[in-house]
């Protein structure tokens, strides 16, 4: 159980100390991961940028995720959950989804360009997972931009979604595996409050200047 965000990017952070004097860029997740991400950056005194991916919800149940989708490239989907939705609907959200992320990125970073990770190290770091769905697009959008290596940072992973993160070719530094998934990622937290779009943009310029 964490406290807050804050406490599990601080232990990430210990976690990660060997990347100290590495060529590394950390990449959070917005909003949730960016908290972790934070502590990561100062810790191992390296710039913190986004990888922008957001989730496409099953029409019926919004909050679980059928696909992911990153700024460019294919989504990445549970193809029998997609094939089962009318691909009208699905069509429209994948497009929807990319307006937000433009939306997100103009938002967070204004007009400042995304670090170029070409042949060094990227942490990608989240507050949680679940499907995975939106850390794989995660993946898929650091080897398109030839990282040299990857590494996934998350405080809880559930069991079998570490092995399909591992089967990626990927290192995970997570602080526990769970075989027992509690289902939620707000379960492993005491205070899991939403992040807001202004404290994302302030931990952006804590940790950039």
């Amino acid at each position: 159980m964490f406290q807050d965000r804050k406490d599990a990017g601080i232990r990430l952070a210990d976690a990660l100390e060997e990347y100290r004097g590495q060529d590394v860029i950390v990449f959070a997740l917005p909003r949730g991961g960016v908290v972790l991400g934070a502590e990561i950056a100062l810790k191992l005194n390296v710039p913190l940028d986004l990888v922008l991916t957001k989730k496409i919800g099953h029409p019926l149940n919004p909050e679980y995720a059928i696909c992911a989708v990153a700024e460019e490239g294919e989504p990445i989907c549970n193809q029998f959950e997609v094939a089962s939705v009318d691909p009208v609907w699905f069509q429209k959200e994948v497009e929807r989804t990319r307006a937000e992320l433009k939306r997100w990125r103009l938002e967070y970073l204004g007009d400042t360009e995304p670090h170029d990770v070409e042949g060094k190290i990227a942490i990608i770091v989240d507050d949680g997972i679940a499907t995975g769905l939106t850390m794989m697009a995660a993946i898929k959008e650091m080897e398109k931009r030839n990282a040299k290596q990857i590494i996934v940072a998350i405080p809880v992973t559930p069991y079998v979604i570490a092995q399909r993160l591992m089967a990626m070719g990927v290192d995970l530094v997570s602080l526990q595996i769970d075989r027992a998934y509690l289902g939620a990622v707000g379960a492993y937290y005491a205070d899991f409050q939403q992040v807001t779009d202004d404290e994302v943009i302030a931990l952006l310029k804590q940790v950039n200047g």
